[in-house]
């Protein structure tokens, strides 16, 4: 993630290989002429029942912007005779953006060093357009209570969550996930 320029995010979109001239035209256009200050291209392919499913996210952060792409395979069905893909974008202007949570892996805490790139990072940004609601019943000490105590639980806004690991993607999707996420972090503090 070193080169930061729109021939820069093209070439990462082209690596990655999904519909790379699709990926690309949306982008560009959710981009429209701003400069690029940071970027991630992440690739990821799911098995659903008895397929094999791919799709990209696309973080692009600019100046005044966080824009977000996405694009995904939905196969064929007795409504839709052919395979096709949804490519979308979402440009979120930077003082929206609420938080920006980094979440590490590091196996064998007791030997890492500073600097050290962890197994696994999770980097969750939330501007307010999704809300996650969890509940559960609430219960009380007595294990012999019958009563009905409501529910209880928690909400979060986590509008996007990308997850990255050494393992499956490598140290240096690692590391650029984390370099991105500190780009976002100081573009929010401002």
């Amino acid at each position: 993630m070193t080169d930061t320029t729109l021939a820069g995010l093209r070439a990462e979109i082209e690596r990655a290989g999904y519909y790379p001239a699709l990926v690309a035209d949306t982008i560009d256009a959710a981009v429209a002429t701003e400069p690029i200050d940071a970027f991630v291209v992440h690739q990821e392919t799911t098995f659903d029942s008895e397929e094999v499913r791919r799709h990209i996210t696309v973080l692009v952060l600019t100046p005044t912007r966080l824009v977000l792409g996405h694009a995904d395979d939905h196969p064929a069905d007795p409504l839709t005779p052919a395979p096709f893909v949804t490519a979308s974008t979402e440009a979120v202007p930077l003082n929206a953006v609420r938080s920006v949570v980094v979440n590490r892996v590091v196996t064998e805490p007791a030997r890492y060093s500073g600097g050290a790139v962890p197994q696994e990072v999770t980097v969750t940004i939330g501007w307010g357009a999704v809300s996650r609601l969890d509940l559960e019943p609430a219960a009380c000490s007595d294990p012999d209570c019958e009563a009905d105590h409501g529910y209880t639980g928690t909400a979060s806004a986590d509008d996007i969550a990308l997850r990255v690991s050494e393992a499956a993607e490598g140290a240096d999707a690692v590391a650029g996930m984390l370099a991105f996420a500190a780009a976002l972090s100081r573009a929010t503090a401002r």
